[in-house]
């Protein structure tokens, strides 16, 4: 098992996750290996979220030598995957080679970044645009954002996510995270499962993750 149970967060702890993130992190890696690994970060994620968190099911079959019986995944036709744009998009795309057949979801929010982050460590949050599937009781919802700091968005794009859903299983995935922005998640909405490859060291005066890996955005898709 390559999750790990840390008091703040599971951690992925996969050899090749590790190492992806690696690569992204550095600050020479340019625009398309930069979205290239998001995207097989995302994939590796997605089997491992399979691995540890999805059951099995024994079913009997016919090789073309005999009968026999075999296990396949339970469920996966009962994913969701909530892409938080527009970071997340390299990452979902990922996901989503590991949930071929995973509903998805689209929610625009972003802090303002002129009105800065308050004493409490938080941002104002503007949600611009949420087009959801229908999300039922059975089933597991992911959502995807690279970058989790103060936990503000990801806490305003779940409140929007399960205000008339009751999924099974809510995982919040990310790749780099800070430990307030967990502790924000996890005391505002303690259903979900916090997933991430990394558990940074701090936020910096503007509420960035150090040592972080960047604005994700735009390094994915070279706006600045």
């Amino acid at each position: 098992m390559t999750i790990e149970d840390r008091d703040e967060a599971h951690l992925i702890t996969h050899a090749l996750a590790k190492d992806t993130l690696s690569k992204i992190r550095d600050v020479d890696t340019e625009q398309v290996a930069f979205r290239k690994g998001l995207v097989k970060l995302g994939r590796i994620c997605g089997y491992e979220i399979i691995d540890g968190a999805m059951e099995t099911e024994y079913v009997s079959l016919e090789t073309p030598m005999a009968e026999t019986t075999g296990e396949r995944v339970k469920g996966l036709d009962d994913v969701v995957i909530i892409n938080v744009l527009r970071a997340a998009t390299p990452f979902v795309e990922g996901l989503l080679k590991a949930f071929p057949r995973a509903k998805q979801g689209v929610i625009s929010a972003g802090r303002d970044e002129e009105a800065g982050m308050n004493e409490d460590g938080e941002f104002p949050i503007t949600v611009d645009y949420v087009k959801l599937p229908e999300i039922g009781p059975e089933d597991t919802v992911i959502v995807a954002d690279p970058m989790l700091a103060t936990g503000s968005t990801m806490t305003a794009v779940l409140e929007h996510v399960l205000t008339d859903a009751d999924p099974e299983n809510v995982f919040v995935l990310s790749a780099v995270s800070a430990p307030a922005g967990l502790l924000r998640v996890r005391e505002a909405v303690p259903e979900a499962d916090l997933l991430t490859v990394s558990i940074d060291d701090h936020l910096d005066d503007d509420g960035f993750i150090v040592p972080g890996l960047g604005d994700a955005g735009d390094r994915a898709f070279r706006t600045k």
